[in-house]
């Protein structure tokens, strides 16, 4: 299926995905879940590390070795999961600063979409807003 999505013409393809994704997102509370928070770690940019250190009132380079390491692909990522900055409650200790990537997470509302099928069909695995999204595109399409 994702692959019939990466033959459509770009820009019809996110015009369907934002429609789906605003649909799902009118009726999912991500506070239900945070899956995302407890089973994968964001990239994190040196933007991001610099901010969310001045957050947490440490030096970058004591948030890294707190908290980071370099994976494969040479990206910082979490040392460990669930999220170190997951409360009980599912909230984020570090919202307001937290990394870009969990801003954009699930990524389903993004330009270019016909670029990252393949990263959409491994966030399916842990979000359930996906999951929909996917559901719904398949009754569109």
């Amino acid at each position: 299926m994702l692959d019939k999505y990466r033959r459509e013409k770009p820009k019809d393809l996110d015009q369907k995905f934002h429609q789906a994704h605003e649909e799902v997102f009118e009726e999912i509370d991500c506070l239900d879940c945070a899956n995302c928070c407890k089973t994968t770690s964001p990239i994190f940019m040196m933007s991001d590390i610099d901010r969310m250190a001045k957050s947490l009132k440490l030096a970058p380079g004591i948030f890294i070795e707190k908290y980071l390491y370099l994976d494969a692909d040479n990206d910082y990522v979490l040392k460990s999961s669930p999220c170190p900055f997951l409360l009980d409650d599912n909230t984020c200790l570090v919202y307001e600063d937290r990394p870009k990537a969990c801003k954009e997470y699930p990524h389903t509302n993004r330009k270019k979409m016909h670029q990252i099928t393949q990263l959409t069909w491994k966030n399916s695995m842990i979000c359930p807003a996906v999951t929909r999204i996917l559901e719904k595109l398949r009754v569109i399409t």
